[in-house]
């Protein structure tokens, strides 16, 4: 695959759900109640019970290897996280939205995918960049 400047990449949407948040916690041990407790939550200053931080990060690694085809082309991956994901207790959850456009190509072939990752209008992950091969 070859890429060019300002390509984009399918988009992908995610809907999280409050099922999905117990099994990603029990995948990654991540059993903090603010990702299952809505009481909690809220007693510590949030909306709602929100999405793993993580969690949101590896769905945006979705977008990247499920456009690659092949996971072992993603080189290195980084985000900043900007604003929780607050995940409600229905069957819809929250939608979060990823979109991808390779920003650069270097002269080694690598190429730089900037990332955006939206949940409610608003970006949920910043300086999000991958580097491909």
């Amino acid at each position: 695959m070859s890429y060019t400047t300002g390509t984009e990449l399918p988009p992908l949407s995610v809907h999280v759900t409050r099922d999905r948040l117990v099994r990603y916690a029990g995948a990654s041990l991540d059993f903090n109640p603010i990702h299952w407790n809505e009481r909690f939550a809220k007693e510590v200053g949030l909306p709602d019970v929100i999405a793993h931080g993580m969690l949101t990060m590896a769905l945006g690694g979705r977008l990247i290897t499920d456009w690659l085809g092949d996971p072992s082309k993603l080189v290195e991956y980084g985000v900043r996280f900007t604003r929780p994901v607050v995940v409600p207790d229905n069957e819809e959850g929250a939608l979060v939205e990823f979109t991808g456009k390779v920003g650069e190509v270097r002269e080694d072939g690598l190429a730089r995918v900037d990332i955006t990752a939206k949940f409610d209008g608003k970006t949920v992950l910043g300086k999000a960049t991958a580097l491909v091969r």
